[in-house]
């Protein structure tokens, strides 16, 4: 029977054999790991962005290594590898949803002998699939953390093209010098643009795993409205949803998962990312602790009086320094607002 450490080398040398039989395009869309020496109570699985690469997923994943658990980010199939893409020879992206679908499923086999717990985790795209993993296998999951996933175009204009079109195209920038891929087939895109859809009609009436929803007001890549909704209709069949809307003037792009990308307030979003993984709250729960915190009681004694100290993680009180409370408060009593004015 293979021990730990010969599960956890096998992991990273298969990774290493396929990658390099790309090859890749550079050191940045190698899968990482990130292993302690023996399984850990979570184990997190990351997907990246559309076109993207893991090291998307690196900064969060160091935080969560830090925290005790073991990490995974690897390669999503079609990505990374090196070549001159054009409209004759385009980037080998899926265009069948079942190959991202399979390749999730297959990893998360591997992280359940990892850990405790599987955790997963995506950005746009990769969001998109951690939804349908927590729609679809929430049996199989703890929890997932959705960064701005991919449930529909900004724009009328943007689902249109997406959902007709059959052209390529290219996000811009240098080809040569980018790290991941700057040029895809739409039909590539629009498999998230369908599943998307699917989800969201499947958020009403099927249970999914506890999901946090990360959107910002700045997006001009998903409907934020979107996500709203999404979040609504699960959080009627799952009380453990979560979700965030980062202020336009935190200026949160989607590309959200870095600095490097843009986001100069990502390490409020690898905390709100903790808060969530070692918390076990439901969404009232917090409001409640929101609310009251308007009312000038500090954290400690609300959850003390809560009786929810022990399922409340230890970045959850700078987490409610994030939630709207005045939102809350108009939403238990919206003539409060008016008497006000």
């Amino acid at each position: 029977m293979s021990t730990y450490s010969d599960l956890t080398t096998a992991i990273v040398a298969k990774a290493k054999v396929n990658e390099d039989a790309l090859p890749l395009r550079n050191e940045s869309c190698r899968s990482k790991f990130l292993f302690h020496n023996a399984p850990t109570q979570k184990v997190c699985l990351f997907f990246h962005g559309f076109t993207a690469y893991p090291d998307q997923f690196l900064p969060l994943g160091k935080a969560l290594f830090q925290r005790g658990y073991n990490v995974l980010i690897p390669l999503l199939p079609g990505h990374g590898k090196a070549g001159k893409w054009t409209r004759d020879n385009p980037t080998p992206l899926p265009t069948d949803p079942k190959v991202y679908q399979d390749f999730a499923l297959q990893w998360i086999q591997q992280a359940q002998v990892l850990g405790q717990e599987v955790v997963i985790g995506g950005l746009s795209g990769g969001g998109t699939l951690a939804a349908w993993v927590a729609l679809n296998h929430r049996e199989l999951i703890d929890r997932a953390l959705l960064f701005a996933p991919y449930l529909s175009g900004d724009t009328i204009i943007d689902k249109l093209f997406i959902k007709l079109s059959s052209s390529y195209y290219s996000w811009g920038g240098d080809a040569d010098r980018a790290i991941g891929y700057t040029s895809f087939q739409v039909p590539a895109l629009r498999l998230f643009l369908d599943m998307g859809a699917q989800l969201m009609k499947q958020a009403r009436t099927t249970p999914a795993a506890p999901m946090f929803t990360f959107s910002t007001e700045i997006d001009d890549s998903v409907d934020t409205n979107d996500h709203k909704a999404f979040f609504a209709d699960a959080l009627r069949l799952q009380p453990k949803c979560w979700y965030h809307c980062f202020d336009r003037s935190y200026k949160v792009p989607h590309t959200m998962m870095t600095v490097a990308e843009g986001n100069q307030s990502a390490d409020l979003l690898y905390l709100m990312a903790k808060a969530y993984v070692e918390s076990d709250l439901t969404w009232a729960e917090v409001e409640e602790i929101g609310f009251r915190m308007t009312q000038g009681k500090t954290f400690p004694a609300i959850v003390s009086e809560l009786g929810i100290s022990d399922r409340a993680g230890p970045d959850m009180p700078a987490m409610m320094t994030m939630i709207d409370k005045a939102a809350i408060v108009q939403a238990r009593n919206p003539s409060a607002v008016d008497d006000n004015d």
